[in-house]
């Protein structure tokens, strides 16, 4: 499937979560076997180019499409967890989001220092969670230039964000305000 039919799987919330937002739903995308078989062989092609030795995916849509990125890849996963779901000891960082504060963590025995580290998420907005997980990568000691997205929402900057942060972003689909 090209990416035009993988775009119009892609449901659209209007007024999701408070109005003039179009909220771009995964759901349907996750739902539609080929559809979703599809986005994984595209994401996989593109991840073979980082030449990492672990996928790290943020906290919980990212984990569908990291986990199986990286399985695909016989590369470790690195969970970016929301606060208090790891039973250890772990390196964690809080960031802003548009509708409020936030924090990520992982547990630092996760990463070897000097690993190279691919972030992937499914959507990329705003940047600050991207950015954040780099941080966070980047604390633990791994090599993070590259992140692979599902989708991005281009003129919202997140892509410039993460350049700024000396990280190349790449995503199967774009949408603007349409």
């Amino acid at each position: 499937m090209d990416p035009a039919e993988l775009k119009a799987i892609v449901r659209t919330i209007p007024d999701f979560p408070k109005p003039g937002i179009l909220f771009r739903d995964i759901t349907t995308l996750i739902a539609h076997g080929r559809g979703f078989a599809a986005t994984i062989d595209r994401l996989v092609d593109r991840a073979q180019m980082a030449d990492a030795s672990a996928v790290a995916g943020i906290e919980a849509r990212g984990f569908i499409f990291g986990a199986a990125v990286a399985a695909r890849l016989g590369i470790g996963f690195v969970p970016l967890r929301k606060p208090g779901k790891l039973p250890l000891d772990t390196i964690g960082i809080d960031y802003q989001l548009e509708y409020g504060d936030a924090r990520l963590e992982l547990d630092p025995n996760a990463i070897d220092t000097g690993e190279k580290v691919l972030l992937m998420d499914d959507l990329l907005a705003t940047g600050g969670t991207a950015c954040a997980a780099v941080d966070l990568l980047r604390e633990a000691g791994a090599h993070v230039h590259h992140a692979l997205f599902v989708i991005d929402l281009h003129e919202l900057g997140g892509g410039e964000k993460l350049r700024a942060a000396g990280v190349t972003s790449q995503a199967i689909m774009q949408f603007g305000n349409e």
